[in-house]
């Protein structure tokens, strides 16, 4: 399973990155390289739960969860956000001191950049990989983990620049400074994240662009006349659809049934993997009213794809 190779593979680059960085800092007393060393730890933590979350993520419905363990990548990802926040103020707690104490003197500065440029490229390669894991799956937990990777680019860089311009330089202070930005980076990408989680345990509806490519395709088919009441959500790397379809008032059951498994089956080629459930309506009828902000954004684009207005 990709999700799963994902997963593996970051808490094998962690497990790598967080002995060497372990070691740098021993050899430089850098705080710069403590942020590093900090996120680094957090990235093994947050991967091992990656890979517990994805894994329970991917486990089928049950009689107890029919609609499956998706959100499992999203509590996954909160409790990294909880891991980073934690490792942000830890940081920023720690170069402030050193910067107001005025100690703030590192050496080494050989070793540490050359842990810091190995960093680099692992991190690297693995971004590239759950890269593409993410655009085959969309899983959100593989997704908090990417940006953690990600950031690491800018914080190893960040130590590189920060040893460079303490030891060879001799700018005094700027390696608490550093760690400072470092703090600030990941308390940034922890808001980010957080944000994603929760909309994902909340049912936040799919993109405006998502939802409107997915009506214009269902459009496309000759006998559907209306759409109204359509909800979308996402579940780690499942997502869902349900609507009510609009359709001659004088078909029978079996001719309405099959144009829903027509509808069913064109969506599908563009949206592959999405769970649909659609419940077929007479032309005109609209039960308790309907909903007036999905049925107004759907009857408008199907207004506009057959050239005609409809009244709001």
């Amino acid at each position: 399973m990709l999700t799963r190779s994902a997963a593996l593979a970051s808490v094998a680059v962690a497990t790598v990155l967080l002995g060497l960085k372990a070691w740098a800092l021993w050899r430089t007393d850098s705080v710069a390289v403590l942020g590093s060393l900090a996120d680094t730890s957090l990235d093994l933590v947050a991967s091992i739960v990656t890979l517990l979350g994805v894994h329970w993520a991917a486990q089928p419905a049950d009689e107890q969860h029919r609609f499956g363990h998706g959100k499992a990548e999203a509590l996954a990802s909160l409790f990294q956000v909880t891991l980073i926040t934690i490792a942000a103020l830890g940081l920023a707690w720690e170069s402030t001191h050193r910067l107001l104490s005025g100690v703030h003197q590192t050496t080494g500065a050989g070793e540490g950049i050359g842990v810091s440029l190995i960093a680099i490229v692992l991190s690297l390669t693995l971004v590239l990989y759950q890269k593409h894991v993410i655009a085959r799956t969309g899983s959100l937990a593989i997704g908090t983990d990417n940006l953690h990777y990600q950031s690491d680019f800018y914080l190893n860089a960040s130590v590189i620049v920060a040893l460079v311009l303490d030891q060879y330089l001799g700018v005094s202070g700027v390696d608490p400074l550093f760690g400072i930005g470092i703090a600030a980076w990941l308390a940034w990408n922890a808001l980010h994240a957080a944000s994603d989680a929760v909309d994902h345990l909340m049912d936040k509806e799919w993109s405006v662009e998502e939802r409107q490519h997915f009506l214009e395709v269902a459009a496309r088919h000759p006998e559907l006349k209306g759409i109204h009441d359509m909800r979308t959500r996402t579940s780690g790397a499942h997502r869902f659809v349900q609507f009510h379809a609009s359709v001659d008032p004088n078909m029978s059951v079996r001719q309405a049934h099959d144009v829903m498994d027509e509808i069913e089956a064109a969506l599908m080629k563009d949206f592959p993997g999405v769970d649909i459930l659609i419940h077929p309506d007479p032309e005109g009828h609209v039960e308790g009213g309907g909903d007036p902000l999905r049925a107004t954004e759907a009857e408008t684009l199907l207004a506009q794809e057959e050239g005609a207005a409809k009244p709001a």
